[in-house]
């Protein structure tokens, strides 16, 4: 186990510098000069060369390209993320104000996605045939195909605008007024978490089918036990390793959607400050925010990865 969760952080370890560089070149290669777009035209117009040539070198733009790489990697690895080329504050205390917000409503999208697309999926597949199963499959497919911006706004119409039955936008801590946190993040979280049901409810129900379909299962039912019994002491477990994979894979669709869900609510997180970044080409913010995201990706995919030994005993690591 020690031995494969070192290769695992070592393998990471080189995905996160590729993470690195690809966002580091690629968001130099987009058009434009960041300093030209932070300073304003009556700025330009009073500005000389030389004055702009000091803001570049005060950010640390005026150096080679691969300069700059190896001294952004060497800070963020003592934790220095730079500082925004927009508002000069610092990434780091910026991204500790949003990263909550985002991590908070990605950790109930994805409670909510386990909580509703595992016993569906299960429903499904015991009542495989029936009107039930239909209508989760149905529900499934439109979920996976629906966009989650258009279905966003959909519901700022119908809940927000038309019944006023949820604010529309905004973000408010469950610590400083929870029913309004609660009624501010239902939309959000549901834009966030059809993606996961849809794809949990149809994987759930796919690995279901084939596990009831081993011998084990079968001398089950012919001992006569019941089937909550048959479904959670012996399907259930080995139904779920495909699961755990997709729900680790999905962390990252969370974080994707919260880039679109962000702009469409209004909320003040990580997706919105990366979007605001990318427009403004502030280079520092986009850099930490992707960092940030990879860093977490990473680490729900190692922890989904260890997981299948409990899951699975006859899985080994060495």
């Amino acid at each position: 186990m020690t031995s494969y969760i070192i290769r695992r952080l070592l393998q990471s370890v080189v995905v996160l510098l590729l993470v690195t560089f690809m966002i580091f070149f690629t968001m130099r290669l987009l058009p434009g000069d960041p300093i030209l777009m932070y300073m304003t035209a009556r700025d330009m117009e009073g500005s000389t060369q030389a004055e702009v040539d000091a803001m570049k070198k005060e950010f640390g733009l005026d150096k080679p390209m691969m300069v700059q790489y190896v001294k952004w990697v060497s800070d963020a690895v003592r934790g220095d993320l730079g500082k925004s080329i927009l508002n000069r504050s610092s990434v780091g205390a910026e991204l500790k104000r949003r990263i909550p917000i985002t991590f908070y409503l990605g950790f109930l999208s994805l409670l909510v996605s386990i909580i509703i697309s595992i016993p569906a999926g299960i429903i499904s597949a015991m009542r495989r045939g029936s009107w039930m199963d239909s209508a989760a499959t149905t529900l499934a497919n439109l979920g996976m195909t629906v966009p989650i911006f258009w279905l966003g706004i959909l519901l700022i119409y119908v809940f927000g605008l038309h019944f006023r039955w949820l604010p529309v936008q905004g973000y408010t801590s469950p610590f400083d007024n929870l029913w309004l946190s609660i009624k501010q993040t239902i939309m959000p979280v549901l834009c966030l978490a059809i993606f996961s049901i849809a794809s949990g409810m149809r994987q759930t129900r796919s690995s279901m089918l084939e596990v009831i379909r081993q011998d084990y299962i079968r001398t089950a039912w012919a001992k006569g036990l019941k089937e909550r019994v048959i479904v959670t002491r012996h399907a259930l477990k080995n139904a779920l390793i495909p699961v755990v994979t997709l729900t680790g894979i999905t962390v990252r669709y969370v974080f994707g959607g919260a880039v679109l869900i962000e702009t469409v609510f209004n909320i003040p997180g990580m997706g919105r400050l990366t979007v605001d970044a990318i427009m403004s080409q502030d280079y520092p913010i986009v850099q930490g925010s992707v960092l940030v995201i990879a860093i977490t990706v990473l680490l729900a995919n190692l922890i989904v990865d260890l997981s299948y030994g409990w899951l699975d005993p006859r899985i080994r690591y060495e």
